[in-house]
């Protein structure tokens, strides 16, 4: 690329047109505040993941940036030595012709969060939760104790740690966005801790992939939610290029009928088990395996002496059956029936908007949900403690006015339902594709 033309600070200057080029895996430039960075060799070594920055080559990471890192100003060290120049003078600020108002005023709506304090957590409040899974592990363990191993007693057992699990998994999610600590390597070890000595379940391999889903909600090759590994077709367009390529890995027009055999029972107990494990070994993952491991140990020692060997591995088996079920019903009714789609270049608000909807409030949504029935005020601002997305809200839902933004919230019934009725959808466009395309 031409170094661009020099401005008197001796600092080379470019053009979006010249940034864009910049994407390929062994050539990556971004641009934050006005600022090109040349990332290439830093992103295998971003604590994020190697992957959310890429997705961002070559193009606006401004408020993404913003987004993810709770102190930027710690950030922005590593970033000094990356610095190639910056755009030139007549270049707008945003790339893809992005409305420079929408962008202006989420910025400005940012800042009054920040402000008011939304961003701070109530360290009583997560005490609590965890408090309330710890009691329910306390009290499954205390009624096999007192009353038995019953097949009544083992099943109210199952679901009590069943709902520690998934209470534990909406927790971890906090820990993880970093939105309980004030310092970020406290959430970084509270994280490991609760994903892996309570879950199991490796704190690497679930950052790398969830963050990638943040960056670029539902965008296929970049949202690793929506690779559905030909199994399902989601959206509006896949459905239709999977059928005139004449691709039928699956009879996907069933999709909606065995979704409900091989999606909520078995996305936790098998896929993401295996997925897990896979990832910790192949990337030598030792400190989270250390920490899954200890979970097995714990529960083994737990429930061997009631159910012998076999016995605690058919329990474990059976509550993350359970729990899959919860889990999966809850994070596919935010996402799901809206845009699924290949990268469009949206601005912040736009594309999390396109990608989100919300399920209404109630204390029981709130509890069921780890408070993701506000699914748009959390994509929006990640790093918010889940308590104060009820305040901001009413803020959002203005701006989505004021810019003619849809902003959906619909009760849990129609949100399940609607889940279903995407995937029917879907499974219709790509059979009349696949007939007649």
């Amino acid at each position: 690329s031409s170094a661009g033309w020099s401005l008197a600070g001796g600092s080379a200057v470019y053009t979006w047109e010249e940034v864009q080029r910049h994407c390929h895996r062994s050539d990556q430039w971004l641009v934050i505040d006005r600022k090109v960075y040349n990332i290439t060799q830093w992103a295998k070594r971003h604590p994020g993941g190697i992957r959310v920055i890429s997705h961002f080559a070559g193009e606006d990471a401004t408020e993404a940036f913003v987004a993810f890192h709770p102190d930027p100003n710690f950030v922005r060290k590593f970033l000094k030595p990356l610095l190639i120049g910056e755009l030139a003078p007549t270049e707008p600020s945003q790339d893809h012709g992005k409305n420079a108002a929408l962008v202006q005023d989420f910025q400005a709506l940012r800042d009054r969060v920040e402000k008011e304090g939304l961003l701070r957590a109530r360290p009583l409040f997560f005490s609590l939760y965890l408090g309330h899974i710890l009691l329910l592990e306390a009290l499954a363990l205390g009624l096999l104790w007192v009353w038995g191993t019953s097949w009544s007693i083992t099943l109210l057992c199952s679901l009590m740690l069943a709902t520690s699990q998934a209470q534990a998994g909406w927790l971890q999610h906090d820990y993880g966005h970093l939105s309980v600590c004030k310092k970020s390597s406290w959430n970084h070890v509270l994280h490991k801790f609760v994903i892996g000595h309570l879950k199991g379940a490796s704190a690497n391999w679930w950052n790398h992939r969830h963050f990638q889903h943040h960056a670029k909600p539902s965008v296929f090759s970049k949202d690793p939610d929506v690779n559905s590994l030909h199994v399902f077709v989601l959206g509006d367009k896949q459905p239709v290029e999977y059928g005139i390529k004449k691709l039928k890995y699956m009879p996907y027009h069933h999709q909606h009928q065995y979704f409900f055999l091989i999606g909520p029972p078995l996305l936790i107990p098998v896929y993401f088990t295996i997925q897990i494990f896979q990832t910790m070994f192949s990337h030598r993952n030792w400190v989270d395996l250390a920490w899954s491991i200890s979970y097995y140990l714990r529960f083994c020692c737990c429930y061997y002496p009631f159910f012998g060997f076999f016995g605690s591995v058919a329990l474990i088996c059976f509550v993350r059956f359970l729990e899959s079920h919860w889990f999966v019903w809850v994070t596919q009714m935010n996402h799901l029936p809206m845009d699924i789609d290949h990268e469009r270049h949206q601005d912040w608000l736009t594309m999390q908007l396109s990608a989100t909807c919300n399920i209404e409030q109630s204390t029981f949504n709130d509890w069921f949900s780890g408070h993701l029935n506000f699914q748009i005020e959390h994509h929006l601002f990640p790093t918010m403690p889940r308590h104060n997305y009820h305040l901001v809200a009413p803020l959002v839902r203005a701006l989505c006015e004021k810019h003619g933004l849809s902003y959906q919230v619909k009760t849990l019934q129609k949100a399940i339902i609607d889940v279903v009725r995407s995937l029917k959808k879907s499974g219709d466009l790509w059979l009349d594709a696949y007939l007649h395309k």
